[in-house]
């Protein structure tokens, strides 16, 4: 790539960078919170909830907002209200306050990536694309690994406030260097005429009460009235839009997109990847807390390798789209994560150390680099001119459900486990998980081999998603030998061209 097309990359990867931070520091700075604001951790807990529902709520705003008004122009918008919304979240006076301000951040924020995707594959020609992704992946290398400990230094050295607070000069600075630096991404000269208030009704609010059910069910474990009739609602609602967007024209989110093979081969790898991969993610804390009785920050420390194995194979994998088969990136990942799951699984029920656990959740990375972003890159590189902020929303919308959707069946298979294999914990006033994490030192020894094949057995959901995942790679991202030529030929032309410009 030459050196514009890097400069776009990297302050794309600045915002990004912010809302990736944002949200790993947030779940280290909740016990501060809950004593500062002299509040309760279920009240708390919705200030992480209610960032995911603002980000759920508006992304399939992004494609239409930016062909509308010009991806620019919206991206630097959506930048705007998330450093003034952070700004005011450090300025909060109680949960409730707060809650809201996550909210309108998580509005800034569900745009910034689709749109920002949107925006740096527009710049780039289709040989390159993969190394833009990478470029664009830059947060997820950074932010796993820088958040949580400037979390816990922010805490301990001034305020949670201020994990907040820092959002205002980086945000100001990305906001200045979009304006400048960012290439003119004018409006669809044919845009939509209207807003369509119906199909936003149907598909924000449908994705919003599925988020919402399967947010309760991570928190509980227990699918209670409420729980049900928010599921209920949300599938309705999207399989209302379902049905009205394939029979008319659809100006949010276009699934007539799904007859382009890659995106819709990619969509399934990325549906039972992501859930998955976040599903799997949410059981490492509740083993080291629950089955051995030690502190989060311990849980925090044991997924630094895992973060690194990430971001390292993502830059790697994601630059090789444009020179190797995709199939082959993606089935490689897929069989990583594959891997990684069932050695979690053997390890947490067998009680192994911690270096080996850590070494497992590492081999779980190295394959969700080798996926994730790879697949996104397939899926929408070539997509045409006007189609790609409708791909981009697309694939956020459905991993944000996705990885909503992992989490909540991970939780409700751990509730159930739980309570099967260790009957002494249903038997209590609290029951289930919360019993567990409530065991006293002695109790919890005691308990510890059934608690240890109970939580750990949970990964056997992850893996089951990713054979599912392996299948629709290997079934969806196969290439034609005409493919193939094609891209043979569109290599050489590039090579060609380079030697022409050198000369």
């Amino acid at each position: 790539m030459d050196r514009r097309a890097r400069v776009i990359g990297l302050v794309l990867a600045l915002g990004g960078l912010m809302v990736t931070v944002d949200t790993t520091v947030t779940l280290v700075a909740v016990p501060a919170i809950v004593a500062d604001l002299d509040s309760t951790l279920p009240a708390v807990q919705w200030v992480t909830s209610g960032y995911l529902l603002g980000v759920v709520a508006v992304t399939p705003l992004a494609g239409w907002a930016a062909n509308r008004y010009g991806a620019r122009r919206v991206y630097v918008t959506a930048l705007v209200i998330f450093t003034v919304s952070s700004a005011l979240a450090g300025l909060a006076w109680d949960a409730g306050s707060l809650t809201v301000f996550r909210i309108l951040q998580g509005l800034g924020g569900g745009l910034l990536n689709p749109v920002g995707t949107a925006i740096g594959l527009r710049a780039v020609p289709r040989e390159f694309r993969g190394r833009l992704m990478s470029l664009l992946g830059l947060p997820v290398v950074i932010g796993p690994v820088l958040g949580p400990p400037l979390a816990g230094w922010l805490v301990d050295a001034a305020s949670w406030r201020w994990i907040f607070l820092l959002n205002v000069p980086i945000g100001a600075a990305a906001v200045l260097l979009c304006t400048r630096l960012l290439p003119p991404q004018p409006a669809d000269p044919a845009p939509p005429a209207r807003m369509d208030w119906t199909g936003l009704a149907q598909v924000s609010g449908g994705a919003v009460l599925l988020v919402l059910g399967c947010t309760l069910i991570g928190e509980t474990g227990e699918m209670t009235i409420e729980v049900a009739a928010a599921l209920g609602a949300g599938m309705s609602l999207l399989a209302a839009f379902v049905v009205r967007a394939l029979r008319t024209d659809a100006l949010l989110v276009d699934l007539r997109l799904l007859r382009h093979r890659p995106l819709a081969a990619g969509l399934a790898v990325l549906v039972c990847f992501g859930a998955a991969y976040f599903g799997a993610m949410s059981i490492l804390p509740i083993y080291v807390q629950g089955v051995r009785g030690d502190p989060a920050a311990l849980a925090g420390t044991i997924t630094i390798p895992m973060a690194l194995a990430v971001g390292v194979t993502l830059q790697i994998a994601t630059r090789l789209v444009d020179r190797v088969r995709p199939a082959r990136i993606v089935f490689t990942g897929v069989t990583l994560g594959l891997l990684g799951s069932i050695a979690l699984l053997i390890t947490t029920t067998s009680g192994a150390s911690y270096p080996m656990i850590a070494a497992a959740a590492a081999v779980l990375g190295v394959g969700s680099g080798a996926t994730l972003m790879p697949t996104m890159t397939v899926a929408v590189r070539d997509l045409e001119h006007e189609d790609t902020p409708r791909g981009t929303t697309l694939l956020a919308l459905v991993q944000q459900m996705a990885s909503a959707v992992g989490v909540a069946l991970v939780a409700t298979t751990l509730t159930v486990v739980v309570s099967a294999r260790v009957p002494e914990l249903a038997t209590t006033d609290t029951g289930g998980l919360a019993a567990m994490l409530a065991l006293d030192l002695s109790a919890r020894a005691e308990l510890e081999p059934q608690l240890a094949g109970a939580v750990g057995s949970s990964y056997a959901v992850a893996a089951v998603l990713m054979v599912l995942s392996a299948l629709a790679a290997v079934v969806g991202l196969r290439t034609s030998r005409g493919e193939r030529r094609q891209g043979r030929r569109s290599r050489r032309a590039t090579k060609l061209g380079r030697s022409v410009s050198r000369a």
